[in-house]
């Protein structure tokens, strides 16, 4: 059976947690593979900014951390949550390290880059901090590259428009 919407996963958060998906029904989320050791690993101070300006409006960001990309994610679950809190007050849920592509991809990342289930913003994630920004009813309805700030112009007014449909 192929997941139609996010809401058909289960992950395990950062600290160990099973989590469904299907508990962010109703949010406008935004899934975003993290690093550690990375050039845009700064991006989690503006993911943060992000998420602490619209939270309120039922955004959330989900962090993904993966070690795909040149070993920029070497550390523990329990490493990279001290990272991210200490460094970055980050209080976006995190979860546990997967993998983003590849023969061991986790299925939400298969579901996301897949041109068959996401045929308008699949595709291969070339690198840390992908961003994809899912609607209330769980459909992704955009993408921005790791280069695009979380603060940009163009992610605010996505993260806008979605939060108003």
């Amino acid at each position: 059976m192929y997941a139609t919407k996010i809401y058909d996963f289960e992950m395990t958060a950062i600290d160990g947690k099973i989590v469904k998906l299907s508990d962010y029904k109703g949010k406008v989320v935004m899934i975003v593979n993290t690093a550690s050791k990375c050039g845009f690993t700064k991006q989690y101070k503006d993911l943060q900014e992000l998420y602490s300006k619209y939270e309120k409006d039922g955004f959330v960001i989900l962090g993904f951390p993966a070690n795909n990309f040149m070993n920029q994610e070497p550390g523990t679950n329990d490493d990279i949550q001290q990272f991210c809190q200490i460094n970055f007050g980050v209080s976006f849920p995190m979860f546990e390290k997967i993998s983003v592509k590849g023969n061991d991809i986790h299925p939400l990342y298969q579901y996301l880059t897949s041109k068959t289930t996401n045929p308008a913003h699949g595709g291969n994630i070339s690198w840390n901090f992908s961003k994809f920004v899912i609607s209330r009813d769980g459909v992704v309805i955009d993408r921005f590259s790791p280069a695009t700030n979380p603060m940009s112009k163009k992610v605010i007014k996505s993260v806008e428009k979605a939060l108003n449909q």
